[in-house]
């Protein structure tokens, strides 16, 4: 009789059956509804349809960042474009910048700023923590010429799980007084976790449309404030495609100065759609809910989440610390050929040592059960001691209760 198959071994010779569980932090899943939004011919980019679709968009995206009279700027591109053109329309090169370094993300968006000549000082936290507000406001102070122009701050770090509060980040730069802008990176947290452009005074917020958003890859979108628009028209940092001014123009009209990602923008008209039919607060409390449940079922696993302080924990992806003597990406591997469940690799400092679930964007407690299950599996079956079934049932017993109508309260 033939053995049965090692794990990994299924999927080399056949397809396993069933959907694809794609659990990273982004890209997401894209709801059926999105899908078919795009499912049509390509339209005429300057055409008379196209100032209704992008003032719809415009608008509903206003809510979606919380505010009432900031810009919009969408460019065919990625978060990454949204990072350069945050900092090429706001800065200088030699222009001084702050930023918080609490994960990979964040060290990149510092990165940015630096290859493109500003001179960067990071504030580093232990990775699991977020920003340290004590060397803000001590950083702040000693600045007496006021000669930092920005402060950079990603609201949700994708590789460690944790969200910053950036009320309080507002509140120092108000209390000491200093008019560095703010510059927030809210890729993945748009949509997923609230989001307060005017009463936080973000100066430019920036996102993605693949995570919260629920849309394929393939554009970056920024919110700017008057302050930001100000302060553009002093910046000296080349730019070109990036330059916000046209595009803000063109869009006051319903176009654009370049060839939109036209099909992207008739699926995030239905994204949005759907999120306004959810209701932002039911969609907070959702994504407050499942991450509730994947962070009962790590607890049943007696493994670590990265992330320290429970007021810090991400509602949209958690990031799991395996045992010293186990390796995160055997657990990734098993999970991907077992059972097509797709999850987060460790990034940086957590190459190996951890992995990421992602839980955000169109998602419903039954895949989430379903999730945490393949998980166990992949667990188990890269030998790492846990009870089969502690985590689901965990879970179970959470969403066995009513669903909570408010969202899970963090400081702002």
């Amino acid at each position: 009789m033939a053995s049965a198959p090692r794990w990994g071994e299924v999927g080399k010779e056949s397809e396993v059956s069933g959907r694809p569980f794609l659990q990273i932090p982004g890209p997401t899943n894209v709801p059926e509804r999105v899908l078919r939004a795009m499912d049509r011919a390509v339209p005429d980019h300057r055409g008379p349809e196209m100032p209704a679709v992008t003032g719809e968009i415009v608008s509903r995206l206003r809510g979606v960042f919380g505010t009432h009279a900031a810009e919009i700027v969408m460019y065919p591109g990625s978060g990454t474009a949204a990072w350069e053109a945050s900092l090429t329309n706001t800065l200088s090169p030699g222009d001084r910048v702050l930023a918080f370094n609490i994960g990979h993300f964040s060290h990149l968006y510092a990165e940015c700023a630096r290859r493109l000549g500003m001179v960067v000082d990071e504030l580093e936290s232990e990775w699991g923590s977020g920003p340290r507000l004590a060397a803000l406001e001590d950083t702040l102070r000693g600045d007496r010429e006021q000669a930092i122009r920005a402060v950079l701050v990603v609201h949700n770090e994708t590789s460690t799980g944790v969200t910053s509060r950036v009320g309080p980040i507002r509140h120092v730069l108000d209390n000491v007084g200093h008019p560095a802008l703010l510059l927030v990176d809210a890729v993945s947290s748009l949509a997923s976790i609230e989001f307060q452009f005017d009463a936080w005074a973000v100066d430019v917020a920036l996102t993605a449309p693949q995570k919260g958003l629920m849309l394929p890859p393939g554009m970056g979108i920024l919110a700017v404030s008057e302050r930001a628009l100000a302060a553009s028209q002093r910046a000296t940092a080349p730019r070109y495609f990036l330059d916000w001014q046209p595009v803000i123009e063109q869009l006051h009209r319903g176009y654009f100065p370049y060839t939109p990602a036209t099909l992207l923008l008739f699926g995030l008209r239905e994204a949005l759609r759907i999120l306004d039919e959810e209701g932002l607060s039911a969609v907070y409390a959702r994504h407050a809910r499942l991450a509730e449940a994947v962070r009962a079922a790590v607890g049943q696993w007696n493994l670590q989440i990265l992330c320290r302080d429970p007021a810090e924990y991400s509602n949209t992806v958690t990031t799991i610390v395996v045992p010293v003597d186990a390796d995160s990406d055997e657990v990734l591997r098993i999970a991907d050929e077992r059972f097509r469940l797709s999850l987060g690799v460790g990034l940086g400092k957590s190459k190996g040592r951890a992995f990421r679930i992602g839980h955000l964007g169109s998602l419903n407690e039954l895949e989430v059960l379903a999730t945490i299950a393949g998980v166990e599996l992949s667990l188990h079956g890269a030998g790492i001691p846990i009870r089969l079934g502690a985590g689901v049932a965990a879970a179970e017993r959470l969403f066995a209760e009513p669903a909570p109508t408010a969202v899970r309260a963090m400081a702002s």
